[in-house]
């Protein structure tokens, strides 16, 4: 099936903002605000939905109306982008009952997010559509007049014009988090940059082409076993993308998820695997992770030449790649390249 590709944003584009899985704006207004004020300067009109702002007490114990906020922005002409506000604690999952697929698949649109948002991406991936794991408004969006040049002209190219090709490249520096979103004074701001050693390109020598799927390895695990886990034919020559959150799941915790993975038949499908920069690692413990991550590719499924690539620039560190799910991507082991090869909008 040819994935459904939501139109590209062009100037007064209007954005749909809701809080699919935590109210941080509730929480904490400033760093929310300043998202916001990131996102018109990038040209952009704000519709807020009702759960944008709203109590998170009301939307934990209200799996519903976050989902309706969803198929209301999904159904709405004037909306054409719908961006998570910040990520959760595993909990968006509870929402995927009350989403209108129909209503999704008829009006495609990108949807951005990540960490708890990758139900959601997942979700709509499935029924065809092409997401968007990438910066939300408070994590990323608010830091963005903080971050490297390339952050702001990555999210141009990837959100407002359409390439037929497009090659990513590692950023030259990344921080780990923020200060305390109490921090008034700080708003906006990162953690200290660390300069990069680029990524790890742990094995393989060929050059493997498959469309773009995955997101948060904890938020994936909730998924497994449930109706809403991709069925294993699902996985037929895809390019598996993972990160881990900022609770710094130990690797053997990656690697059990792997081993599982194997077992359910996935790594004898994919043709290739993405791992993101771990979040408050250690350069040993980075190393150690990806020790785990061949002992079980390589060693216990005997899959060598599976094109393994980590330490990426995407997930829970800043700035982030935005990754979309189910467009065709290639990764040449020899030339370690990673790029899309189809224009992820229309």
């Amino acid at each position: 099936m040819e994935p459904i590709k939501p139109p590209r944003l062009a100037e007064n584009s209007t954005v749909a903002i809701v809080s699919p899985t935590w109210g941080g704006p509730h929480a904490f207004p400033h760093v929310y605000e300043l998202g916001i004020r990131n996102l018109k300067k990038m040209g952009l009109r704000i519709k807020e939905f009702p759960t944008a702002k709203a109590d998170p007490d009301f939307l934990y114990e209200n799996p519903k109306a976050r989902a309706d906020d969803i198929n209301r922005a999904f159904s709405d002409p004037a909306v054409d982008a719908i961006i998570s506000t910040t990520g959760g604690d595993v909990d968006s999952i509870r929402i995927l009952p009350y989403l209108d697929s129909k209503a999704i698949r008829s009006n495609p649109k990108i949807l951005l997010g990540y960490s708890d948002t990758t139900s959601i991406l997942s979700y709509c991936n499935q029924l065809g559509l092409v997401t968007f794991h990438g910066p939300s408004v408070m994590a990323g969006f608010s830091q963005m007049e903080n971050l490297p040049p390339s952050f702001a002209a990555h999210v141009n190219i990837l959100l407002f014009h359409r390439t037929d090709v497009y090659e990513y490249h590692p950023y030259e520096t990344y921080s780990e988090g923020y200060p305390e979103w109490s921090d008034v004074e700080n708003v906006g701001k990162v953690k200290t940059p660390h300069p990069s050693s680029g990524w790890t390109w742990l094995q393989g020598k060929s050059v493997a082409r498959g469309r773009l799927f995955g997101g948060n390895i904890e938020v994936l695990e909730c998924l497994r076993g449930t109706s809403y886990w991709p069925s294993l034919e699902f996985w037929d020559g895809k390019i598996l993308f993972l990160e881990t959150s900022e609770e710094k799941p130990h690797r053997s915790y990656v690697r059990r998820w792997l081993r599982t993975f194997g077992i359910l038949g996935g790594l004898n499908r994919i043709a290739g695997l993405l791992v993101g920069r771990a979040m408050k690692y250690t350069d040993e413990e980075k190393e150690k992770l990806d020790q785990n991550i061949v002992a079980v590719v390589s060693g216990e499924f005997e899959k060598p030449n599976l094109p393994i690539v980590t330490n990426m620039d995407f997930g829970h560190t800043d700035p982030q790649l935005i990754i979309p799910l189910g467009v065709n991507a290639e990764i040449d082991c020899e030339a370690k390249r990673f790029r899309l090869i189809e224009p992820a909008l229309r």
